[in-house]
């Protein structure tokens, strides 16, 4: 056997559209119960939210989605993220992760594209 191959994309790992659009679900109704960051949330347009989770990740994991969103630092100008509240925007992620089963390594991944976009996001 040859194993998990490269063809095997993060896209498909994470259950395509279908797996990606739950955990993306799952990590925007965690926000909305996280004390530390539930503040940002509300009122916030979450279907909309949810569309630009599933395109941006989608696109990112090697799918046919394309992001229509602003990027990351036009997105989160002006907003001040701390740090504290990153790392429980990616709790709450992990959560999610965890709850649609997706694997240690597949989640190691999404956890460093996350991870990635941190200047884009903090203390802007």
């Amino acid at each position: 056997g040859k194993g998990a191959t490269m063809s095997e994309t993060l896209y498909d790992r994470l259950g395509g559209e279908a797996g990606i659009s739950a955990i993306a679900k799952d990590t925007i109704n965690n926000h909305l119960i996280n004390p530390k960051i539930m503040v940002r949330f509300q009122g916030a347009d979450t279907a909309k939210l949810h569309q630009l989770v599933v395109e941006f990740f989608g696109m990112g994991s090697g799918g046919p989605q394309k992001y229509s969103g602003r990027d990351m630092k036009e997105a989160h100008r002006k907003m001040n993220i701390n740090e504290e509240e990153f790392v429980a925007v990616i709790d709450d992620a992990l959560k999610a992760l965890d709850k649609n089963k997706i694997d240690g390594a597949t989640k190691n991944e999404v956890l460093g594209i996350l991870y990635s976009l941190k200047a884009d996001i903090i203390r802007l």
